[in-house]
C-alpha cells in the first residue's frame, strides 16, 4: 500500500487545523470568562493561520535526511576523552542556572509593572522559552553553528549562515552535539525574553509568541552565527577577530535592540506621556519582585559566563566567576550613588538596573580582563546604563517599562568595546589598547555596528510584519483594563482589583 510521506502528512494536517480556524477556542465552551477571548479577532487568526503555516513548511523543507548518529550514547566520546564527564557534568549545570534566569526575568517584569498586566508578564517569560525552545532546536541551532564543526552533524555551513544540525537528527544526534545544543539553547531564550519588558502592559500576547520563535528561528542565530559559529565577524583580519565571550553582543545587544524596535512600533502606554512630549513615572507594583528577581539573574550569571568556557577542566572559570561578581557589585554601588547624588535618595531600583548593567557589560570581556578592569567595566556600565534610560525616554521618546532597552543594548554595546579596551593577552590571545593592540579595538567596533544594523533592520522588519499580520497593540480598553483579564482571563491577586466590569463604565484600574 502507498504511504504518504511525513512532510505531506505534517502539511495535510496543518492546513486542516488553519481552515478550522477556531480550534482550542471553541472548545472552551460558553464558560469563559467575559472579554477573555474577545482578543482573538479575524485580523489575529490570519496572522496566526499565516505563521504557523509558513513555520511547518519551513519545518518540511528543511528536515534532513535521517542517518546515523555519530555518538548517541556517549560510550566513544568518554573512551576518547575520559575528561569528557566532567566537563558535561559542568555545562550542563552552567546550563540549568542560565534556565532559571527566566524566572529572575519574570520577578523583575512583572515588579516593575501594574498589578493587573502581572498575569501577562508571567505567561510571556514563561512561553518565550518555550516557543524559542522549539525554534531553537528545529532552525536556530542548525542556522548558528552548521560550518562549525564544533561538534558532530555541524559540517555545513559558511561564513554567513549555517545549514546542518536542523532538529538535531542525523549526525547531530550526538551526546556533545546535544550538550552544545542545550546550552546554546537556554541563551537564546535569554535573548527572546530581554524583549519583553520594554513592550509590556500594552503587546498582544499573540504577536508576542509569534515574536519569540522568530526571534529564536532567525534573528539571533545569525547573528551569532558571525561570532560564535564561526563566521565572517570571529575571522576579521583585525586582533584575532570580533570576540564576545559569554554574548553581551550575541545575547543582551541583540536582545535589546530588537527591544527598541519593538517598543517603537508598539507606542508608549496610555498616560507615559504628556501633549508636550514629557514623560511621566508610571510606577512598577512591587519592588520586593525586582529585588528577589535581581538575585536570581545575579546567581544564574555564574552559569551564563563561566559556563561559557564548556569546561571545567579550564581553570579560568575562576577568574571569570570572580570578574563576573566584581562588574556586577561594582554597578550596583555606582548607580545608586548616581541616585543618591542626583535625588539624595537611595534608589534601589536603580541599584538593581546598575548590578544588572554592569553583568551585561562584562558577559563579552569576561575570560579577557583582570580583576580590576572588571571593576572599571561593571562601573562605567552602569553609567551607560544610566545615560541610556534618559536618552531613551527623553529623546527617542520609547516606552521601556524596565529599561531593559538601556540594560541589555546600552550596557550590551560598551561590553563588546570592552575587550578591545581592557583585553590582556593573558587569555585566548586577545589584546586591547592596554597592551598597545589597536588591532582587537577595531574588531570590536566593526561586530559593534554589526550587531546594531543587524538587530534593528530585522526587528523593525519582523514587528512590521506582525503587526500587518495580526496586531501588535492591545485595544485602549484593553489596557486600561488590564492585560491580566483581557488577554488570560485571569487575575493575578483577585481579592486586590476591580471586577472587569467596572472596566466597561471607563474606570482606570491603577
Amino acid at each position: 500500500m502507498a504511504v504518504m510521506p511525513a512532510g505531506e502528512i505534517r502539511l495535510a494536517f496543518v492546513f486542516s487545523v488553519a481552515e478550522e480556524g477556531h480550534v482550542g477556542l471553541d472548545a472552551l465552551g460558553d464558560d469563559a470568562s467575559p472579554g477573555a477571548f474577545d482578543f482573538w479577532t479575524r485580523r489575529e487568526e490570519e496572522g496566526m493561520r499565516f505563521f504557523l503555516v509558513g513555520a511547518v513548511i519551513l519545518s518540511v523543507l528543511m528536515v534532513p535526511v535521517l542517518s546515523w548518529a555519530a555518538d548517541p550514547t556517549g560510550s566513544e566520546t568518554i573512551k576518547t576523552a575520559p575528561e569528557a564527564a566532567v566537563n558535561f557534568a559542568w555545562t550542563l549545570i552552567a546550563a540549568f542556572l542560565v534556565f532559571f534566569m527566566q524566572a529572575g526575568f519574570a520577578m523583575v517584569e512583572a515588579g516593575f509593572a501594574r498589578a493587573k498586566n502581572t498575569v501577562n508578564i508571567l505567561t510571556k517569560n514563561f512561553m518565550d522559552f518555550c516557543m524559542g525552545g522549539l525554534a531553537f532546536w528545529a532552525f536556530g541551532f542548525a542556522l548558528m553553528f552548521g560550518g562549525s564543526k564544533l561538534a558532530s552533524g555541524l559540517d555545513f555551513g559558511n561564513p554567513w549562515i549555517g545549514f546542518s544540525g536542523f532538529f538535531l537528527s542525523g549526525d547531530s544526534y550526538d551526546v556533545t552535539t546535544i550538550e552544545l545544543w542545550l546550552f546554546q539553547m537556554v541563551f537564546a531564550a535569554t535573548a527572546a525574553t530581554i524583549v519583553s519588558g520594554a513592550m509590556a502592559e500594552r503587546t498582544k500576547i499573540t504577536a508576542y509568541l509569534a515574536y519569540s520563535f522568530l526571534v529564536s528561528a532567525i534573528i539571533y542565530p545569525i547573528y551569532g552565527h558571525w561570532v560564535w559559529g564561526g563566521g565572517w565577524l570571529s575571522a576579521l583580519p583585525f586582533g584575532v577577530g570580533a570576540r564576545d565571550f559569554a554574548g553581551s553582543g550575541v545575547v543582551h545587544a541583540v536582545g535589546g535592540l530588537v527591544a527598541l524596535a519593538g517598543a517603537a512600533m508598539v507606542g508608549p502606554r496610555l498616560g507615559k506621556y504628556n501633549a508636550d512630549g514629557t514623560p511621566n513615572v508610571i510606577p512598577g507594583h512591587n519592588l520586593a519582585y525586582v529585588v528577589l528577581g535581581t538575585f536570581i539573574l545575579f546567581f544564574g550569571w555564574f552559569g551564563f559566563n563561566p559556563g561559557s568556557t564548556l569546561a571545567a577542566t579550564d581553570l579560568r572559570i575562576s577568574v571569570i566567576a570572580a570578574n563576573t561578581f566584581l562588574a556586577g557589585i561594582a554597578g550596583a554601588v555606582v548607580a545608586l550613588y548616581a541616585s543618591l547624588i542626583k535625588t539624595g535618595k537611595a534608589d534601589v531600583t536603580q541599584a538593581c538596573n546598575g548590578a544588572l548593567a554592569g553583568l551585561v557589560g562584562i558577559t563579552a570581556p569576561c575570560a579577557y580582563v583582570a580583576p580590576w578592569a572588571a571593576v572599571v567595566v561593571g562601573g562605567v556600565a552602569a553609567l551607560v546604563m544610566l545615560w541610556s534610560l534618559g536618552f531613551v525616554e527623553r529623546t527617542l521618546h520609547v516606552d521601556d517599562p524596565v529599561g531593559a532597552i538601556s540594560v541589555h543594548a546600552a550596557a550590551g554595546l560598551w561590553g563588546l568595546l570592552a575587550v578591545g579596551i581592557f583585553a590582556d593577552g593573558t587569555y585566548g590571545g586577545v589584546k586591547g589598547l592596554i597592551v598597545g593592540e589597536v588591532g582587537q579595538l577595531i574588531a570590536q567596533l566593526i561586530s559593534v555596528v554589526v550587531v546594531t544594523a543587524w538587530s534593528l533592520a530585522t526587528g523593525f522588519l519582523m514587528f512590521w510584519i506582525l503587526k500587518r499580520a495580526m496586531g501588535l497593540r492591545a485595544s485602549r480598553e484593553e489596557e486600561i483594563g488590564g492585560l491580566d483579564l483581557t488577554e488570560h482571563g485571569l487575575e493575578a491577586y483577585p481579592a486586590q482589583l476591580v471586577s472587569f466590569a467596572s472596566v466597561a463604565g471607563g474606570q482606570e484600574l491603577s
